[in-house]
């Protein structure tokens, strides 16, 4: 009788691991690896947190400043804005007539956008773009 031997895995593998070469190591390089850079983190204002400040700002501006319609430029209404403060500064030769009535809608407009809550100010003035009252 013949006895004949399988082969070992084991000694299959340890052979063929012998037979390849590690691979070379790194070149240096010349450059050294970047610093770790640190940037504090930015608090990025909240949709509910610019509505909130620019409520705010445009109501008392709304209260003192009406005539001229400079809350109507915060709230980023360009073309109402000027018509206010056109109104308000040609006003003041018109015997203060149109002056007072611009006085008046700005603070009845300053009135409403401090009474109105944070979502409701944002929902109707900052993302529906109601110019006017």
């Amino acid at each position: 009788m013949s006895t004949e031997q399988s082969p070992d895995p084991q000694n299959i593998a340890s052979a063929r691991a012998a037979e390849i070469p590690p691979p070379p190591p790194a070149a240096p390089t010349d450059t050294p690896p970047p610093a770790p850079s640190y940037s504090a983190p930015h608090a990025a204002p909240t949709p509910n947190s610019d509505a909130k400040d620019k409520k705010i700002l445009a109501g008392i501006l709304g209260i003192v400043l009406g005539s001229f319609g400079i809350h109507k430029f915060i709230l980023g209404y360009k073309n109402e804005g000027i018509i206010m403060c056109v109104v308000g500064v040609v006003g003041y030769f018109l015997c203060a007539i149109p002056t007072m009535v611009m006085a008046i809608i700005g603070l009845i407009e300053g009135i409403i956008y401090l009474t109105k809550s944070d979502e409701e100010f944002g929902r109707i003035y900052l993302q529906g773009r109601k110019p006017w009252f």
